[in-house]
């Protein structure tokens, strides 16, 4: 399954990326701002789109109306930013079908995911079967006989495509959109490295050695079966403790990066409030600041920081007002960037307990 998400925030795109591609086997594709969205969208096809309201070139909320213009059926869930209503009744409007608010939990996000991916073409979860090959999403293991294969994530993906498409034959160049980020296109004897590869795990396990079958001129494809048997989904609930798991693993990755690099974003905020001090702060420098902290309150309640989450909200609320009194709304806003330092070196406890429980 393909997935495509639309967000400027490079480490929430990023722990996202990360959770639904290296653990749960989806590919997805990113972009930073609403044309690169667009772009994306238009040329390849997509099992959901995630998409942030507030981005650059393109908002959200056109971007999403400009796909359902199109004829877009593909559900979209957007992300808006924190008590606003409005863009919640114009995203649905827009033909967005659900909405989660920043900050988010990320559990919550991707329970909103799969709920949206049952609604499609793929019911989820499910335990995928082709005679004795079983494919468990819920565990992203696969079996064959009930012997265990050790497959790659690249493998477990043709596998996945493979019984969930178990009638259709795939070209190569299909398997290429379907399988592989746009700026990563393989070789072709990289497909057949893969299937070679496939196969022969496939065989050691006990299987046909033709099981994937080659048709010639067109593709691969699942070896019909023979009368008398046949293939199904078996309800399958999914293993949400494992899953919470990796997902609080992979958010505590990406916190401790942002923890790492957030002083770029602090660094404006404290050249703004400098030149409020000075009473030389340009529109530009005031609104690139507000926009910093309103960023800052959706990444770091994100992350867990829900204390440095509320300060930048109220730092981004001081930016936006009158300078009535700069000198005193200066202090005041040093305060509060002073005291945004001290809470994001506090690891939120919720994280220890995450990375101290077993994998």
């Amino acid at each position: 399954m393909r997935i495509l998400v639309v967000e400027d925030d490079n480490y929430i795109a990023q722990a996202i990326a990360e959770t639904l591609g290296k653990q749960q086997h989806y590919l997805v594709d990113v972009a930073a701002d609403g044309r690169n969205g667009w772009e994306l969208a238009t040329a390849f096809h997509y099992d959901l789109i995630l998409l942030d309201v507030m981005l650059p070139e393109i908002d959200g909320i056109s971007l999403c109306g400009q796909l359902r213009r199109e004829g877009y059926q593909t559900p979209i869930l957007i992300l808006t930013a924190k008590d606003t209503k409005t863009d919640k009744v114009k995203g649905l409007d827009a033909g967005a079908d659900d909405y989660v608010v920043k900050p988010f939990d990320f559990s919550e996000l991707f329970a909103r995911i799969r709920a949206l991916l049952r609604r499609g073409n793929s019911p989820l979860p499910a335990v995928l079967e082709w005679e004795l090959l079983r494919l468990d999403p819920s565990s992203c293991q696969v079996t064959y006989d009930d012997r265990v294969l050790h497959v790659t994530p690249k493998e477990y993906a043709f596998l996945e495509l493979f019984l969930r498409n178990s009638q259709r034959v795939f070209s190569r160049s299909a398997i290429v959109e379907l399988l592989w980020h746009l700026e990563e296109p393989p070789q072709e004897d990289t497909i057949k490295s893969y299937i070679k590869s496939l196969r022969q795990k496939l065989k050691a396990a006990g299987a046909p050695t033709d099981l994937i079958e080659t048709v010639y001129g067109l593709g691969y494809r699942l070896k019909p079966l023979s009368d008398g048997q046949s293939s199904h989904q078996e309800p399958n609930e999914p293993n949400l403790s494992a899953m919470k798991q990796q997902i609080l693993l992979a958010v505590a990755k990406f916190r401790e990066a942002l923890k790492a690099e957030i002083g770029d974003r602090l660094e404006v905020l404290e050249r703004a409030i400098k030149a409020l001090s000075n009473d030389s702060l340009s529109p530009q420098l005031q609104q690139q600041a507000e926009q910093q902290a309103h960023k800052l309150a959706g990444t770091l309640g994100s992350f867990g920081f829900a204390e440095g989450s509320r300060l930048a909200q109220e730092i981004e609320d001081l930016f936006g007002e009158p300078n009535c009194c700069p000198r005193t709304q200066a202090q005041r806003l040093a305060q509060l960037v002073k005291e945004l330092h001290r809470q994001i070196a506090i690891a939120p406890t919720e994280f220890h307990e995450a990375e101290a429980m077993p994998v």
